[in-house]
């Protein structure tokens, strides 16, 4: 008797809405480093946004800061961005690589059982 497999739906399945999520997580970042860097730095809105995707992106910034406030915001930021950045990649493709997980198990178990009835075979003749 078959056991039937209930598949379980929850609130973040949806590909889009884990973008949306991922991708507001991201943009809340980077705009919550620009205004910093702005205000502490007295980086122009553009230079402060720049300086901040460059963190994120982990390419480092083209330009040093200037006072030990606005280097330590920097190493700061470039933890919460790079973190960020990672968290939410694995949010929107982490179901999608579950399930090649899960592909490769089953075809892994199947080629067992292949070598597995080859070598009885071989040990009957």
């Amino acid at each position: 008797m078959a056991v039937a497999r209930r598949k379980v739906r929850h609130k973040y399945h949806s590909f889009y809405r884990r973008a949306l999520y991922s991708f507001t997580l991201v943009i809340s970042v980077l705009i919550i480093g620009t205004v910093l860097f702005h205000y502490v730095e007295n980086y122009p809105y553009v230079t402060a946004f720049y300086f901040m995707s460059m963190i994120a992106t982990a390419q480092g910034p083209a330009i040093v800061p200037a006072g030990a406030v606005g280097k330590l915001l920097t190493s700061l930021m470039a933890f919460i961005s790079i973190g960020s950045v990672i968290f939410a990649l694995g949010f929107i493709f982490g179901p999608f690589f579950g399930r090649l997980l899960k592909i490769g198990e089953e075809k892994l178990k199947e080629e067992e059982e292949a070598l597995e009835k080859d070598i009885k075979k071989l040990r009957k003749k």
